[in-house]
């Protein structure tokens, strides 16, 4: 299985939180990010964005269809978003658009072995994939990339 984890692009502080919007910069972010992964994205991706405004607006950047989950708000816990995206039996990759800190405590969770505070920027991805070998499935990192890394 593939899991890619795209953390939301630079949004507005204020409050209430789940309805922080993105800003100019924000928008440049996930332009950059959405075109990056429809090169790179298979067409049988299955794309689940956390429902705060923010990581709608990141996604929408992409124009491919997507479910909001309120599983993924930005509360919820690692064990929460691995569940939503059904890891490791998903027979599809699964593009999650969601908040730090939990992308990060997966990434760590999934390469690593063990949680920890990992961080990952506004609008990048981490493409994490699994290896079977004979009886041994292993994960691995695929790609990080981070918006300003991609020429436009």
């Amino acid at each position: 299985m593939d899991l890619i984890l795209w953390r939301h692009a630079e949004a507005e502080i204020g409050e209430p939180d789940q309805g922080r919007a993105l800003t100019g910069k924000g928008h440049k972010q996930a332009w950059k990010m959405a075109d990056w992964l429809d090169h790179n994205l298979p067409h049988t991706c299955k794309i689940i964005s956390s429902p705060a405004t923010r990581t709608v607006q990141t996604v929408e950047a992409l124009g491919r269809k997507f479910k909001t989950h309120p599983g993924l708000s930005p509360d919820c816990s690692a064990q929460q978003l691995l569940a939503v995206a059904n890891w490791p039996n998903s027979r599809e990759p699964v593009l999650i658009i969601g908040h730090q800190p939990t992308l990060g405590q997966v990434a760590s969770l999934l390469i690593a072995g063990q949680m920890q505070e990992w961080s990952i920027r506004k609008g990048s991805v981490w493409w994490i994939a699994q290896r079977e070998r004979g009886d041994i499935t292993t994960n691995y990192l695929k790609a990080v990339m981070a918006p300003d890394l991609i020429a436009k």
